[in-house]
């Protein structure tokens, strides 16, 4: 077996003191697409920021075999749409950073930024501005910026948030591709139906691993309750899993029940 490209050993960290989470210990071999999931507030960001070295460790340590390049895309939210910068500059911010300072674009730059938005999609916005773009273009152009400069483990930070299905699909396919290259990748994702579908391995995680492994053994009713504190329906059909919080699904029935007794109502005449 290979070293691991990613080992976290007995990791704490903590936020004014309080620890967020203690001792957690995990690895990623190179090769693995690994989806991080779990509740709002449960430290998948956190995790993310902590293995780029943004936040500190209050003890233990976090491992990147050497050497290794790393690209990260980070949530939408964090990001300053309204900066004046076309598509092209902003992709080419990547490349900039492992390859020169000078700020202006070498024919090879720009060769591999076209190469790289063709194969996105983008290559038609390249001249555009960034806060001209929908969600999901604006979601590539930063996973873009992340792949010019070919990293070996790449980063995402929610990548298929406030985006349509399509664009989640074709995001998550894209990703599968690149891991087919290669490419080690480990994602956060609130939206567990897309995953178990295009994810080799989930990690369920709230402020510590609650359990990790192929999606089939491990978005089950009993792990997902440990993980999110709701009671999860797991449905299982023709190699699809889907899967619903059971309080959602109450509501929603209880809401159509409604509708349908009023419309019995309406039609005897007894509506109130």
């Amino acid at each position: 077996m290979s070293a691991p490209i990613l080992a976290l050993d007995q990791v704490t960290v903590a936020y004014d003191h309080q620890p967020l989470w203690q001792d957690l210990s995990f690895h990623i071999a190179p090769g693995q697409f690994v989806a991080l999931v779990g509740p709002t507030g449960g430290g998948k960001s956190t995790l993310l920021k902590t293995i780029l070295g943004l936040l500190p460790c209050a003890s233990g340590t976090v491992d990147l075999r050497h050497p290794v390049s790393v690209g990260y895309v980070p949530q939408r939210e964090s990001i300053a749409w309204e900066f004046p910068v076309t598509v092209e500059q902003v992709v080419r911010m990547g490349r900039y950073r492992h390859t020169h300072w000078w700020p202006w674009a070498s024919r090879e730059d720009r060769r591999q930024t076209m190469a790289l938005l063709e194969r996105l999609g983008l290559a038609p916005y390249a001249n555009r501005q960034i806060n001209e773009l929908s969600g999901g273009q604006q979601q590539r152009v930063f996973l873009a910026r992340a792949l010019i400069a070919e990293p070996q483990l790449l980063l995402l930070d929610e990548p298929t948030a406030g985006v349509d299905m399509k664009t989640q699909h074709d995001i998550l396919h894209l990703l599968r591709e690149l891991n087919g290259e290669g490419m080690t990748i480990l994602l956060t994702t609130h939206d567990l139906n897309t995953i178990a579908s295009h994810v080799p391995w989930v990690m369920c995680f709230n402020r510590g691993i609650v359990a990790q492994g192929p999606p089939a053994a491990v978005l089950t009713p009993s792990t997902l309750r440990q993980t999110y504190d709701a009671e999860m329906t797991v449905i299982t059909q023709g190699g699809m899993t889907f899967i619903a919080n059971r309080s959602l699904i109450h509501r929603h029935a209880d809401a159509r029940n409604g509708r349908d007794l009023s419309r019995r109502r309406a039609a005897d005449g007894t509506a109130s």
